[in-house]
């Protein structure tokens, strides 16, 4: 099977469905034809150019995004330490 080359313009197009237009990594990769993998190695490694960063939509979702993982792990932690506390308190007894 060929590797298949796409030029910048196309990588820069499918960075700017994510990160400006507020479509989802597979939503731009099947819109476009290509991998979900290639557009999100794509969004990771252009994103970080000048005027490739999300805005508008884009980034309002990544932002969201962010938020959620960073309340689970705090939701997770804050689980623990009740269990931890519960464990240290019936010891005690």
């Amino acid at each position: 099977m060929a590797r298949r080359k796409y030029t910048r313009e196309f990588k820069v197009s499918a960075v700017k469905l994510v990160n400006e237009q507020g479509y989802s990594v597979p939503q731009a990769a099947k819109s476009l034809g290509v991998d979900p993998h290639c557009v999100r190695y794509w969004v990771q490694k252009l994103s970080g150019e000048a005027g490739m960063g999300p805005k508008g939509d884009g980034a309002l979702m990544s932002e969201n995004q962010r938020l959620r993982k960073e309340n689970a792990r705090l939701t997770m932690e804050r689980d623990i330490l009740k269990k931890a506390a519960v464990f240290f308190a019936k010891e005690q007894m």
